[in-house]
């Protein structure tokens, strides 16, 4: 595939049950426990809204190394030293919105962008309220997460069978993926939710998981976060929208 190229998926307008419902958030906890994540992180995707998401497009898969590398070389930026078929990783926020930017240009001006958290979240899960891209149920394999033990990245679209209800690929782990999208509590949130992410390295919002990341951020509810500085170690990527 050229650079150029997007394998863009149209994803139709709709509602989004987007979120969780605040009376299950004790459930999704304890169904998760054995991954170590305290409640508290859970019920910032309280409460569960129905959104009405207008029509968009999402690329298939994340953006590649390959399709970076001349992105990189033209702007001044390292080269990774990884597949071509693999996610990049390791790319800040600003990067992320820069290359974007730069791919829209070489597209004739298309108006090439992150995903917004929610139609992130609905490319996802599509018109229902599944548990995961594929459906209700976890299922090792379907997902480059840390179950697996591959321990890093591996090429885009290798999980078909993990493929989301409009047959967008990767939306559970291989790369965090970064959004448009910075953190806040929902609207009528728990009043512990935090209202902002001091600790973050980043204050936007990233979705999907990671291959070093647990099954509960292949969930398509959860809301998580660049938390440390090092993004290459803790897989943080992106994918396109328009």
């Amino acid at each position: 595939m050229r650079v150029e190229q997007v394998d863009w998926v149209e994803i139709p307008a709709g509602v989004l049950l987007r979120g969780t419902p605040a009376e299950e958030v004790e459930a999704v906890a304890h169904r998760y426990a054995a991954t170590g994540v305290p409640v508290e992180w859970y019920r910032k995707e309280a409460p569960r809204t129905e959104i009405h998401v207008p029509a968009f497009r999402i690329a298939r898969t994340p953006v590649t190394v390959g399709q970076w590398t001349l992105f990189a070389q033209v702007t001044g930026r390292p080269v990774p030293q990884a597949p071509v078929d693999h996610p990049v990783i390791g790319v800040a926020w600003q990067e992320a919105v820069d290359y974007c930017r730069w791919l829209g240009e070489r597209l004739g001006g298309i108006d090439v962008r992150l995903p917004t958290e929610d139609e992130w979240e609905r490319a996802a899960r599509g018109d229902d309220d599944r548990e995961f891209p594929w459906g209700d149920e976890y299922r090792t394999g379907l997902a480059n997460l840390v179950d697996l033990g591959i321990g890093t990245t591996t090429p885009v679209g290798s999980f078909p069978e993990g493929a989301g209800p409009f047959g967008v690929l990767d939306m559970a782990g291989n790369a965090d993926e970064w959004t448009s999208t910075l953190y806040a509590p929902y609207p009528g949130a728990p009043a512990d939710v935090p209202t902002t992410e001091d600790w973050a390295f980043d204050p936007h919002i990233t979705r999907g998981g990671a291959f070093r990341h647990d099954r509960d951020l292949a969930r398509c509810a959860r809301r998580h976060g660049a938390y440390e500085r090092d993004l290459a170690a803790i897989g943080v990527g992106f994918r396109l929208a328009a």
